[in-house]
């Protein structure tokens, strides 16, 4: 059996291992993704049991991607919004948050790809469901899902980086 085929026939089970550890359909995608590349570069001659060596893998990169979670969370979550302001009471306060608003939006155009910045608004400022992102961009709804945890990590390291 050649690698890729391998790697098909246990692609349900490693998905299946990955969204539990993680409970995120996105998460356990990018752990099969990276399960197929830790695959195409071990010397599979010496692998005694693919099915076994797959399996293991991807637990273990699931595991590695929880544990780095919380860490990914906090950094990204940064300071709450304040709460509605009267913006003709105080002039000052109205261009601050204009300027806030251009920079983010500033963010969102350079650092992401058209169809990233589309599903990304949908899901965090409208919370489209995926099924609706997968239909408006035509992608698969795991595609979406993709497409959108991408994003998200992407605008949260652009944040953190400017910090």
């Amino acid at each position: 059996m050649n690698a890729l085929d391998s790697f098909q026939s246990v692609r349900p089970r490693l998905y299946g291992i990955a969204n539990r550890v993680l409970r995120d359909p996105a998460e356990a995608d990018d752990v099969v993704q990276d399960t197929w590349i830790r695959w195409q570069g071990t010397d599979r001659s010496v692998v005694r049991d693919p099915d076994a060596f797959l399996a293991t893998s991807a637990t273990r990169l699931a595991i590695n991607v929880r544990q780095s979670a919380r860490a990914r969370r906090e950094a990204c979550l940064g300071p709450r919004l304040a709460e509605p302001v009267d913006h003709a009471a105080d002039p000052a306060l109205a261009a601050e948050r204009s300027e806030a608003v251009e920079l983010a939006l500033r963010t969102l155009s350079e650092k992401l790809t058209p169809t990233e910045r589309a599903a990304f608004v949908m899901r965090e400022a409208f919370d489209c469901p995926y099924r609706e992102i997968s239909r408006v961009l035509s992608l698969s709804e795991a595609n979406a899902r993709q497409v959108v945890t991408r994003a998200r990590r992407r605008v949260c390291q652009n944040t953190t980086e400017r910090n």
